[in-house]
């Protein structure tokens, strides 16, 4: 089974400057660590590979430093990795962004399974998998908790709030997992050693028969009008009687009042 797992590196912290003009992170200088929920998504792909056989390929788009977070996947157990890297890619959306992995995706070619994290920390939209099954005209699976692989197909559990759903989906299919799917495993000195003997392609603009209108900011229609971050306020606490008596009193009547008691209570 030929698996694409999509990976996405963020800030490693959350001191992060906004660009003035376009509203978005200024990722520049920024070290970086891969989304979380990718490696959720990576180690199901490395399970369904341990169970079934196969190969798993992890794919990204960002500047040529984003190499690190792909060389940590091969060291992880992927086999080989693609850096999709062009200042044209610069400033894309969610729709742009699928649209590029997605021309990745059919220039790898014969991909069975695409698998991401059910959304990245840093903008929490999770519209990029959807968005890629829709233009690769594949079935699509989003919020998986459970997979396992039979032949030529998956079954797949998810819960949904009150709603838990079993699911047998046929390949070619895309999948994103939440983060109860499995426990990521650590890598090791050795790994670590082996990754570098394994590749990582990089791809152009050129490399991928492009629309240059669908590419970068030229093809994302999202606009962002402005950006703020949430006002920080001190917790204020509020001493109780010394009487146990009374204090008891005074947090009934704080929690009633935070409707956290019912009046009866």
């Amino acid at each position: 089974m030929k698996i694409v797992v999509c990976i996405k590196q963020v800030p490693e912290t959350t001191n992060v400057k906004i660009d003035e003009k376009t509203k978005n992170i200024d990722r520049r200088g920024l070290g970086g660590v891969i989304n979380s929920y990718d490696l959720h998504a990576l180690e199901t792909a490395l399970e369904i590979k341990r169970n079934v056989g196969g190969e798993v390929i992890t794919l990204t788009m960002g500047p040529d430093d984003f190499a690190v977070s792909l060389r940590e996947t091969l060291a992880l157990g992927a086999d080989s990795s693609v850096l999709l890297s062009d200042r044209a890619f610069a400033g894309a959306d969610t729709l742009a962004t699928g649209y590029v992995l997605g021309k990745a995706i059919k220039k790898i070619g014969d991909v069975d399974l695409v698998i991401l994290g059910q959304q990245s920390v840093d903008a929490d939209t999770g519209q990029v998998g959807p968005i890629m099954a829709e233009l690769l005209q594949v079935p699509q699976v989003t919020y998986a908790n459970e997979v396992t692989a039979q032949d030529n197909k998956l079954v797949i559990k998810r819960n949904l709030d009150n709603v838990a759903q079993e699911i047998t989906a046929q390949l070619p299919l895309l999948l994103t997992v939440t983060d109860t799917i499995n426990q990521p495993k650590y890598t090791n000195v050795v790994e670590i050693t082996k990754s570098f003997a394994k590749p990582i392609t990089t791809w152009h603009a050129s490399d991928l028969q492009l629309d240059s209108e669908r590419v970068g900011q030229a093809g994302s229609p999202t606009i962002v009008r402005s950006i703020s971050s949430p006002e920080k306020t001190a917790k204020v606490g509020h001493k109780l009687a010394d009487d146990p008596m009374e204090a008891a009193k005074e947090l009934v009547t704080a929690l009633k009042k935070q409707n956290m008691l019912a009046e009866e209570d």
